[in-house]
């Protein structure tokens, strides 16, 4: 997994997260389609749809051609201002829409499913986490103003080993990879307290949820399913606030 990783940090995936992309992948599957979405579960992500929940659709022009496209936000903040914009242009529209948040998981399988293959879901990344995967890259002397799709980090060892740093969850190690940087920072912070030498041999990478997905599909490799993905400090606050339902 970790050739892949780090050749898709830099090279991403054209445009932004577009799942419906991501089917059509040969049969021998590292996990199952209910495997991936058991993964993409706890992650919350922020539809705009009407007051029944039906997805709000946009057109793009390809060619001769048009696909419909629906936008899902990592950041509910990014999301309310999309529908504030949407609002203030689109009277006819401004009484029924809103930010809806679903998991990743719901998402996932919007897209893959065939009666809406017809549909493109784009997820929207923060453009902080975008500009914190560019200055790493950048810092790595790569180019990374070339870097595309939803920022995921995590942090690796730079000792002749190599590996990845894994946390304990239940009876698992995992490998936690953050949608934001300063999650991971306070991570290898606490470390730094526990394990001084193991923290000092750590660094912070990045890649993107597109390969991570994609990934998941296609690559046989065990580590794939010791991947856990933690949302932003953001999104949990908010999903917190929510009543319990």
């Amino acid at each position: 997994m970790k050739s892949w990783i780090r050749q898709c940090a830099v090279i991403g995936l054209a445009g932004s997260m577009v799942l419906g992309g991501l089917t059509g992948i040969r049969q021998a599957l590292a996990l199952t389609t209910e495997q991936v979405a058991e993964r993409l579960q706890t992650v919350p992500v922020f539809a705009v749809t009407n007051s029944e929940g039906v997805p709000l659709l946009g057109t793009v022009e390809n060619g001769e051609a048009s696909q419909s496209v629906a936008n899902v936000f990592v950041s509910q903040q990014d999301a309310q201002q999309f529908v504030t914009q949407v609002q203030e242009t689109n009277t006819d529209l401004a009484g029924d829409i809103q930010v809806t948040p679903v998991s990743l998981a719901e998402i996932f399988e919007l897209a893959i499913a065939e009666e809406t293959q017809s549909v493109q879901f784009t997820i929207v990344p923060r453009e902080q986490h975008v500009q914190e995967a560019v200055a790493l890259l950048q810092q790595r002397g790569e180019e990374g103003d070339r870097f595309q799709g939803v920022p995921l980090f995590y942090a690796e060892s730079s000792a002749d080993e190599g590996g990845y740093l894994t946390i304990q969850q239940g009876e698992q190690q995992v490998i936690p990879m953050y949608f934001e940087q300063s999650g991971l920072q306070g991570l290898l912070s606490r470390v730094s307290e526990a394990e001084p030498d193991l923290a000092a041999s750590m660094t912070i990478q990045v890649t993107n949820l597109e390969t991570v997905i994609q990934l998941m599909q296609e690559e046989e490799d065990p580590e794939l399913g010791s991947i856990l993905l933690v949302p932003s400090q953001e999104s949990i606050e908010y999903i917190r606030s929510l009543p319990q339902q």
